[in-house]
């Protein structure tokens, strides 16, 4: 499972030097600090795995207000980047909350269903974790930043299907989620969210305003099989492709390494979670499962709209590439994630744990 994802990490790092060579001193500092986020989360990763990921359970309820304090917290101390004050800035190095917060939701999630039947009052446990979701959902949107606050609902909902809710209660989750989505198109979305979605919904109609789409999908074709070599990917050396180093390094990947490279990326991706598969069953308590069916979960859907960003068959909303686009807090949480799962897997072939 370690293996698979140190090797997308050691791929994403060689990508972004890629794309840092001959650029200005501001991609090669991007470089210098990816490294720093790198050694720093493999740290932590490393930690983790010797630590036991009970402490979590034993200080969900503490993790969840202190999660709930720094979304706060960046709403009023956070430094405005692209419109949105998601980030932090401490010693020149962007810190962005929420993707910590998307750890500690797993962990708030994980503890409250393994200390519960789901068929006993499955209404209940619905309201109470949605209303422990939206808490976050709400803050977060207050940046505003809806790719995020998506992402929790996404694991939230998945949460909610894994662990077996009745029929009758997804049924009333997807009316509500429409009956939402139609509040917020006409009260809370702003013209570039919306603009991003009809780009989506009809590309023949926004082809000037879809230009970071219509780039990405033009480097993906152009590296054929085997790709056009590190360093010389002219849609991201010359900078036609913009976000290159994070929204979009999957493209990057497909220009410079080709078919090949994409299809590098998605073995290990799909080692990791066949991994997770694997050692689902040999783990004997709630927690641990709920956990890595959590955190495989939200790896999963940010790689899934990260890569349909970039093939045009999602709308932009601005999600990672787990473990290879440039990101140290993103980076580091999906470590931290790492790190407790392989914890979790450990301990479940020590006998009598």
């Amino acid at each position: 499972m370690m293996l698979s994802v140190l090797l997308l990490v050691c791929l994403g790092l060689v990508e972004l030097y890629s794309i840092s060579a001959g650029q200005s001193g501001a991609e090669v500092l991007n470089f210098t600090k990816q490294l720093l986020f790198v050694g720093f989360g493999l740290l932590l990763m490393i930690i983790l795995v010797v630590v036991d990921y009970y402490f979590f359970f034993s200080h969900s309820n503490f993790l969840y207000l202190f999660g709930l304090l720094i979304l706060l917290a960046v709403l009023f101390f956070g430094d405005p980047v692209h419109g949105t004050k998601s980030w932090f800035n401490i010693w020149g190095l962007g810190l962005q909350p929420v993707e910590l917060v998307k750890f500690i939701l797993i962990i708030f999630l994980a503890r409250y269903f393994s200390a519960v039947y789901i068929s006993d009052n499955p209404g209940r446990h619905l309201v109470v974790t949605g209303l422990g979701t939206l808490a976050f959902i709400s803050l977060v949107l207050l940046q505003p930043d809806l790719g995020s606050a998506s992402i929790l609902l996404a694991i939230w909902l998945l949460m909610m299907i894994l662990i077996g809710l009745p029929k009758r209660y997804l049924l009333l989750m997807a009316t509500a989620f429409v009956l939402v989505s139609i509040i917020f198109w006409n009260l809370f979305l702003k013209d570039y969210q919306k603009q991003r979605i009809i780009s989506f919904a009809q590309p023949s109609a926004t082809l000037q305003k879809d230009y970071n789409v219509n780039q990405s999908m033009i480097a993906i074709g152009a590296g054929q099989l085997l790709g056009k070599g590190l360093g010389s990917g002219s849609q991201s050396q010359l900078r036609f492709l913009p976000e290159a180093n994070t929204d979009f390094i999957f493209a990057v990947i497909a220009e410079e390494l080709g078919l090949v490279g994409v299809i590098v990326v998605l073995l290990c991706f799909s080692l990791f979670f066949y991994r997770v598969m694997v050692n689902l069953p040999k783990i004997n308590n709630d927690f641990g499962i709920f956990f890595m069916l959590g955190g495989a979960g939200l790896l999963f859907i940010e790689m899934f709209i990260n890569i349909g960003m970039n093939m045009g068959l999602l709308p932009v909303v601005g999600i990672a590439l787990p473990f290879l686009s440039y990101g140290g807090s993103a980076m580091i949480s999906n470590l931290i994630i790492i790190g407790v799962m392989q914890s979790i897997v450990v301990r479940s072939k020590l006998k009598n744990y």
